[in-house]
């Protein structure tokens, strides 16, 4: 049986408004391995209390598919283990390693992380964490883009440099730094955009006459978090006018700032592009979206941030037909392909100066936002707009090269990054990384040394431990009433799930009723042995509740 498991914090496969990219990512990745995996079985760990039968539907669709989905509590480790791998949609891996050791051993299941930025610097440390935690070579930080690995490689050969001169010792275990592409379904943007009349429906709603040109922008509109969009509005600006036509700029996403946010792009849209018509769109709106990829010709992200590693609009525009001008940066090169599906236009980073040390300490301190440290950084990124605006004109003029760019967009994405070609890939890693874990002999469960077993670290707390052979007795004036009672007061039933079940606790005390007194010992051996834990967490709290007396000498 091939199987899987994916740590989903949430328990639902759905979008809600102000999406971001890497929320879209994660759940198309879960879906994708339910629906073009190759699994027989996919387990979603999480932190609600949800079945399979729940999720299901939010994974497979409404085609369905041959998966068996089961849902369980992340805490139910014998699932991630029986899985044999966990894919967690964020590269922080090391809490879960801990968990792994302390309850089912380290050897026992391989972990997958996802970086979706290495761009704040908590993330990175996040990240760097797995050298001191016990992840393993059987584990896997996956990257997104050749430039995320590098950058990774070359963190992890630092710091760990860095542990290995302070301790004295040698590098601590580095886990795998594939690299894997993220995916897009290209059928669901095709059949959008492939709509004649709703094409010509949403371009007379915009008042686009016949041979005016539309530019599309999707997204997030962050200068902050994406890019600053003075370069995309003079790009515009100088295509329109050196090809004379009647040009528009849709920018559909949703500002993180509002009002306030959509006052400045209109401002520097009415100062750099005067000639172009600008139209801000609802991002929120599906139906709206979907027309928009039908209604435009050409797709520009001049993308100038370090928040941004991969990049899934031009994945979805290629998927749409549209040709794509993006930027020469991290994923954008990865997925793009210059003067085939589109063209990357060159960019230019500032060197490393000690005026631009400033932003990064002010960040590291909690002085200023991610937001500020990310958009100052970007104040000295650079996109070349005269290349932008040749890659723009050349567009406009010929039909034949918005056509054959979108087509050869289309292909990219069927032969190489659409969901049913990327999955696989995710489910062979997991194979492989097995493969490297069960060559390792087998490693005992042993506790976290920080954050480890309460009632083993605190033991000294109190007077004594409840032993096995510590004699136990109904309290005087106690009995099955005190039980009857407990059933109905919140405060008796907090963290009852952990214990017995009512008829279990009223049979210790019946138990106890007929002998007097009882060993803890032979009061278990009443019980199942896989009830004995849970009915050893009731008699403490029956002794706590008052109902039991215990001789403290």
């Amino acid at each position: 049986m091939r199987r899987m498991a994916v740590y989903h914090p949430a328990g639902k496969a759905g979008r809600g408004a102000n999406v971001f990219g890497m929320q879209v990512a994660n759940v198309e990745l879960f879906q994708a391995l339910a629906r073009h995996g190759g699994l027989d079985r996919l387990d979603v760990l999480t932190h609600v209390e949800v079945t399979g039968d729940q999720i299901r539907d939010g994974l497979l669709g409404p085609e369905g598919g041959t998966t068996d989905i089961q849902a369980a509590l992340v805490l139910n480790q014998v699932r991630a283990r029986d899985a044999g791998a966990v894919l967690r949609g964020g590269p922080k891996i090391d809490e879960l390693a801990w968990v792994r050791r302390s309850i089912v051993g380290e050897t026992a299941y391989s972990l997958m992380g996802l970086i979706h930025t290495i761009a704040p610097p908590a993330m990175r440390q996040e990240i760097a964490m797995a050298s001191i935690g016990p992840v393993q070579p059987w584990d896997a930080v996956i990257c997104t883009s050749p430039s995320i690995q590098s950058a990774m490689v070359q963190m992890f050969d630092e710091w760990e440099a860095y542990l290995a001169d302070r301790f004295g010792g040698r590098p601590p275990p580095r886990p795998q730094l594939p690299l894997l592409p993220l995916g897009v379904y290209g059928d669901v943007f095709a059949r959008a955009a492939d709509r004649p009349d709703v094409r010509k429906t949403r371009r007379a709603a915009l008042e686009v006459a016949e041979g005016d040109i539309v530019v599309l922008w999707v997204g997030r509109l962050s200068f902050f978090e994406k890019a600053f969009p003075q370069p995309m509005f003079r790009a515009v600006q100088a295509a329109a006018k050196a090809t004379g036509a009647r040009v528009h700029f849709a920018m559909v996403g949703w500002f993180p700032g509002k009002e306030a946010d959509e006052a400045r792009y209109r401002e520097a849209a009415a100062a750099y592009a005067p000639d172009v018509l600008l139209h801000l769109m609802d991002g929120n709106d599906p139906a709206l979206v979907k027309e928009m990829w039908a209604a435009s010709d050409v797709f520009i992200s001049l993308v100038d941030n370090i928040q941004e590693t991969f990049g899934i609009t031009p994945l979805e525009a290629m998927a749409a037909g549209l040709p794509v001008i993006v930027s020469d940066w991290d994923g954008y090169r990865y997925t793009v392909r210059d003067g085939v599906e589109g063209a990357l236009i060159p960019t230019l980073g500032a060197p490393a100066h000690d005026l631009l040390l400033d932003p990064v300490t002010s960040h590291a301190l909690a002085i200023t936002s991610y937001q500020s440290y990310v958009g100052t950084i970007a104040q000295h990124t650079a996109v070349h707009v005269g290349r932008a605006t040749e890659a723009l004109v050349a567009l406009i003029q010929s039909p034949e090269l918005r056509r054959r760019q979108g087509a050869a967009g289309r292909r990219r994405i069927a032969e190489t990054l659409d969901w049913r070609v990327v999955a696989p890939q995710y489910v062979a890693l997991a194979e492989e990384l097995s493969a490297i874990r069960r060559a390792e002999p087998e490693r005992p469960r042993r506790p976290h040394p920080v954050k480890g077993d309460p009632f083993r670290d605190f033991a000294g707390f109190a007077s004594r431990i409840l032993g096995f052979d510590d004699r136990l007795s109904i309290a005087p004036d106690a009995g099955l009433a005190d039980l009857e009672r407990a059933s109905g007061l919140w405060l008796d039933q907090f963290a009852a799930i952990r214990r017995a079940r009512p008829e279990e606790e009223f049979r210790v005390l019946t138990t106890l009723g007929e002998q007097g007194d009882s060993s803890v010992r032979d009061l278990l051996q009443v019980f199942p042995v896989e009830r004995r834990k849970r009915v050893m967490l009731s008699l403490m709290w029956m002794a706590k509740a008052g109902i039991l007396d215990w001789r403290p000498d």
